[in-house]
This record gives C-alpha cells, structure tokens and sequence, in this order.
C-alpha cells in the first residue's frame, strides 16, 4: 500500500508538470500559475517568442521525478592495481557525473598481510584517493581487503561492519560479506602481488606472462570454482533485514563474489528468501563484466576501475554502472570510464586524442 501511494505520488507530480508545460504551449503565460506549480516544472517560456501553438521540442516528460534516484556502483581496484592508477581518475569521473552516491563492490587494497601497520597504511592510501570524492563512498569487503583474521579485525576497527543495510528513497541497499568462511590465501600471495605491481613498471611483458601463469595455476582455477559460503549468522541476519523492511520497492544486494556462479547451500537460502520482492544482485572480484538473469532476477558481476584484467573477451573494460531508480525499477547503464572527460576535452595522454590547436605555442 505504501509503495502504490508513493508511485501515486509521483504521478500526480508528472501530470502537474505536463499540465503546466500544455498551458505554457497553448500561448498562456506561466505566471498565471503558482510558485509552487513552476517549481515543479522547472520550465518557463515566453510565448511572445514563438508563432502560433507549435514549439521545437517533442512533447516527452521531463526526467524530474522527485521518487527517482541515482547511483553508481564500482568494480574491484587491487589484485593487481594498474600503473595507470584509474581509480583515481575514476574519482574523478564520479565527481564530474554526481550520481547521489556510489557503492563499491570490493577489493580497495592488496592485502593479504598479517601485519595490521601495513595494512592501516594501504588503507590510509586509498582512503587518500577518496578524499576528493564528493559523494559519499560506500564499501563492500573483498578477499583482498579482509583476507584473513588480522585484516578483517582491520577493517572492523576502521569501518565499524562487514555486513550492514541502509534505506535511501523506499529501497533498501544490503551489503554481504562474501568473506565470512574465509579460504586459504594462494601460497605466496602476498610477494607475488608485490613482484606483479613492480613489474608492471618494469618489464610489462614479463608481468604479463606473470598475471597468465597465475591466472592458470590448477590451485588458483579450484580457488574461483569453489562455493561462497555464508554462515548460518549472516543468513539469519538477511532474513532479518528482509522482513524489517518489507515494503520497500526495491532491494540492492552487493556482494564481492559472484556466489551464484556456483551457489553454496547458503547462497541459495539467501535467493529463497528474496524470491517474493524485486531484487538486484551485484558483485565484482573476477575483473570482467559479466550479466546473468536467474529466474527472472538480475546479477551482474563488474568489470574493474583499476585492477588488472584477468581474462580475455569484451568484459575487459573499466567502467563504473549508473543505476537511474525509476517508478518501474532500475535503467542500468556501463559507461567506460575512457569515455567520460571533463569540460577542457579530450585528454591525448588518455584518448590518444589530436590537439587541433596543435603542440606550439606563441608567447
């Protein structure tokens, strides 16, 4: 009932705005209307300007709905951060965009330390490249980022929960701990991340045959294959904050691992608990996009905004999803993060973009 009086709502404010709009084109001015009217078309016209009742623009509503919102999720920084640093220049491009927040769906740091200084310090670093962010900045915990004992009590110290649930505008945004049964870290991780990042400055070539004999290793290829378990906790806590917020109009989940490539007993309780509401999954920690619809519900998987790419194909892309939260759910739209520059234009060292006012310049 909530839900349907909302939408309502907003209804009732479209078909005020397009009546004003049909008042205004008909030749009658806008200042016969209330303050509060115009406000809510956010259009006003002189009709002294134009001949007749015809105007030169089509007749569609404006995208005003104050119901509506936007976001924009963010795929996975480490497991081999990029020299070219784009997750700075994904902060960036967010503060140029401003959706209304953005969620991160894991991985910020390299991890995999049991030394708590040098994990506080890539912590420290990266929360040194969200400074300029203007938006608030939502994380999600990665394998990367809470990987064993001492850095999930990291990250608990610093951030205050590994699994939690906010409301913005009637949805409800639920992020998991895809980490809860951690796994055991591929032996050497930590040193061989540390020679990858080197050689990524150093010898390309070698740290790419480096990246692909990883990628390879029969351990590694068991490790992604194996089952995201969720304890008994955690499912009950989903269960939980279902039924606390059950006439919300929609439900985000976020998660690092994509659980339902290979869905756990546990993973599969957490979906038979959303199957009655309209829900989308998003998760991240394979560098590539990938799109599954399971039984009628959409999971997403991000590619990267600064990590290396780990696999070969058209998901090799770094991007972030803006997400438009309509009356009849979410528009979803990839936008490259190399497709997005500011207001001075193309930059060459990004685009390989020609300077038509060319390299010279007069003094």
């Amino acid at each position: 009932m909530e839900r349907t009086e909302t939408m309502k709502t907003g209804n009732a404010f479209l078909l005020l705005s397009a009546a004003v709009l049909a008042t205004s084109a008909c030749g009658e001015s806008l200042s016969s209307t209330t303050v509060e009217e115009q406000e809510v078309a956010a259009l006003s016209v002189d009709p002294a300007e134009f001949e007749g009742e015809m105007r030169p623009w089509t007749s569609g509503e404006f995208a005003n709905d104050p119901n509506e919102f936007q976001f924009v999720i963010i795929g996975d920084r480490t497991g081999g951060a990029n020299v070219q640093e784009t997750f700075k220049l994904a902060v960036g491009q967010l503060n140029l965009l401003q959706p209304e927040f953005v969620i991160n769906v894991g991985d910020m740091i390299e991890g995999y330390s049991d030394d708590a200084a040098e994990l506080n310090a890539e912590w420290d670093a990266l929360d040194e490249m969200l400074e300029p962010l203007t938006i608030p900045f939502f994380r999600t915990p990665g394998n990367h980022d809470i990987a064993n004992q001492t850095a999930a009590e990291v990250w608990l110290d610093r951030y205050g929960a590994r699994m939690y649930h906010f409301v913005y505008k009637d949805a409800l945004f639920v992020v998991l701990n895809s980490e809860d049964t951690p796994r055991e870290a591929p032996e050497g991780i930590r040193e061989k991340l540390e020679l990858y990042n080197r050689l990524q400055t150093e010898d390309p070539a070698k740290a790419d045959a480096m990246l692909a004999e990883f990628m390879a290793d029969s351990a590694v290829v068991a490790g992604l294959a194996e089952p995201v378990d969720f304890g008994d906790e955690q499912v009950a806590w989903v269960s939980r904050t279902l039924e606390k917020n059950a006439n919300v109009r929609w439900t985000f989940l976020f998660l690092h691992e994509p659980a339902w490539e290979n869905p756990a007993p546990s993973f599969t309780a957490i979906q038979d608990l959303l199957k009655d509401r309209e829900h989308t999954f998003f998760a991240g920690h394979l560098h590539y996009y990938d799109y599954d619809e399971i039984d009628g519900y959409e999971h997403i998987t991000m590619g990267p905004a600064g990590a290396s790419f780990h696999h070969d194909g058209p998901g090799n892309v770094d991007h972030l999803t803006w997400v438009t939260m309509t009356g009849d759910g979410p528009e979803i739209a990839n936008i490259a993060l190399k497709g997005i520059f500011d207001r001075k234009g193309l930059d060459p060292s990004l685009f390989g973009a020609y300077d038509r006012k060319g390299a010279e310049t007069s003094d």
